[in-house]
């Protein structure tokens, strides 16, 4: 990804990436991203779904959203993703972190047009929370559709943030009788809760039994 000034790393630079593979990779693993964007001299930070096709963002929403008809009209936001994967426990509070991985995106939202577009967007970003859903279950009807704003938001500037490893202490903390390490963060997903109204007789599909993200 381009290096620009906004999206450098300036704390902690040794862990950061610019690689496009790196931040792809969190993007594709994430369920849910934060906009920041400015509207009326206020800034709003709104966590949504989100898909990445190829070096864009996709975000949809009702077009009643004052988000989405502000990211429709075109603005300059920030979107984030993180990834939890520790509590990194130190001998001293002070040194207290986590293991982590987070990217930065930075572009000027845009309306995605089009009847083709749109549909393939929402594919888009059922695949990325589901993938194989979109074959099985209806697919939106031109009302659905009206109603439904669909944003791109260009990855004009990126970065990644990465920590991993065990806590770094003080020297002369290392003998203190407390205990450090790290404590693994990992998403699981329970057994399917089938829906209690409607047709009842359809086993969840092998998709869902075999759910999990990508890493």
């Amino acid at each position: 990804m381009p290096r620009s000034a906004r999206a450098t790393v300036t704390r902690l630079p040794k862990r950061a990436s610019y690689d496009a593979s790196v931040i792809h990779a969190i993007l594709d693993e994430g369920l849910v991203c934060h906009v920041g964007f400015e509207a009326e001299g206020q800034v709003y930070v709104i966590p949504m779904a989100y898909a990445r096709v190829g070096d864009r963002v996709l975000l949809h929403g009702s077009k009643k959203s004052r988000l989405l008809r502000a990211l429709a009209a075109g603005r300059d936001v920030c979107v984030t993703v993180t990834l939890l994967d520790g509590l990194v426990l130190a001998r001293s509070v002070f040194h207290h972190s986590m293991n982590y991985r987070s990217v930065c995106v930075f572009g000027r939202s845009r309306r995605v047009a089009g009847v083709k577009a749109r549909r393939e967007a929402l594919e888009a970003l059922v695949e990325h929370l589901v993938p194989g859903r979109s074959a099985e279950a209806r697919g939106p009807n031109a009302k659905e559709l009206a109603a439904t704003e669909l944003v791109e938001v260009p990855m004009e500037e990126a970065s990644a943030k990465i920590r991993t490893g065990p806590p770094v202490d003080d020297e002369n903390d290392l003998d203190l009788p407390v205990w450090a390490g790290v404590l693994p963060a990992n998403t699981t997903w329970g057994p399917p809760l089938r829906a209690p109204i409607g047709e009842t007789a359809t086993p969840a599909p092998g998709y869902i039994l075999a759910y999990r993200r990508r890493s």
